[in-house]
């Protein structure tokens, strides 16, 4: 008696199981497009700094049998990662809050066949509270711990963090004040930012670590570095004659690191601006939380 060939039905398996890769993929994809639309809408400020590892976390936790829903352990505890993440990239706790009613509002319109335009209103009220409370807290414990334990070094880059350069411009607006100069006569901040909008997950945080080595690179002399955010590095340099060239010299740097990666490749021409310290550190120290969240 003929038998049917194992290899066929071996292939018609692999072949559902690459169509349902792919419908959860494109299932992924979509979401996170949702989720970013609907929270940019709500009022997140800086869309670069969206994006982090944890959000594509959330999005495959949420993901089950193909449709998105939220109420599972894993994606509870990958809600409370996104938290903490926030908290550690510098976002608000109302902002962060805000951004997990779009996720909310996102699935909600997804799991409701009567929706057909696909405008979603995020509402914080709406939002379940478990998941409000979990998230609230992640994001409270990494917020309290920044404060009891300010770290000096950035983990990811190895660059001082901002609060190391908000020491060091200290030093520099005493010294300007003790020789009645204007500290603006004699540094200038070189601010490198990264657009990170079109790439998600690894790839982000690989191009913070290329970004940070161009910068150790260039100004190898002492002059004082730091991370700044999720895709922003900068440096506090002498105002000179070398000063143009040297921003020059960092881009270049910075394109060129990027370019070894085809998806890094597409964040473009890495932005490097002259930022002019201004007449107090106090003001100065707003500067540095503003181009934190660039």
């Amino acid at each position: 008696m003929d038998l049917p060939a194992t290899g066929a039905l071996s292939g018609v398996t692999d072949s559902q199981e690459a169509r349902n890769r792919f419908d959860r993929d494109r299932t992924l994809r979509a979401l996170r497009a949702r989720w970013r639309t609907a929270s940019l809408a709500s009022g997140w400020r800086f869309p670069s700094d969206w994006g982090l590892p944890e959000v594509d976390a959330v999005c495959a936790a949420v993901v089950r049998q193909g449709k998105p829903a939220v109420g599972s352990e894993a994606a509870e505890r990958a809600l409370a990662g996104l938290g903490r993440a926030r908290a550690a990239a510098g976002a608000g706790l109302a902002e962060t809050l805000t951004d997990l009613a779009a996720l909310h509002a996102v699935l909600a319109d997804s799991a409701d066949p009567t929706v057909v335009d696909g405008f979603v209103a995020p509402d914080v009220d709406a939002t379940p509270a478990r998941l409000l409370r979990l998230t609230a807290l992640a994001w409270a414990d990494v917020a309290t711990d920044q404060l009891v334990h300010t770290e000096v070094t950035d983990p990811l880059t190895g660059l001082p963090t901002a609060a190391y350069l908000r020491t060091r411009l200290a030093e520099v607006y005493r010294r300007a004040g003790r020789e009645e100069r204007a500290a603006a006569e004699d540094y200038v901040l070189l601010v490198v930012e990264l657009d990170f909008s079109a790439v998600d997950g690894w790839p982000r945080l690989t191009g913070m670590i290329l970004a940070a080595d161009a910068l150790r690179a260039v100004f190898d002399g002492g002059e004082s570095v730091a991370s700044l955010g999720p895709s922003v590095v900068a440096a506090l340099v002498p105002r000179d004659d070398r000063l143009a060239s040297r921003g020059v010299a960092l881009r270049r740097a910075v394109h060129e690191r990027l370019s070894v990666d085809a998806q890094l490749a597409e964040v473009g021409s890495p932005r490097v601006s002259a930022v002019r310290l201004p007449a107090t550190h106090e003001l100065a120290c707003d500067v540095l939380a503003g181009l934190s969240r660039a």
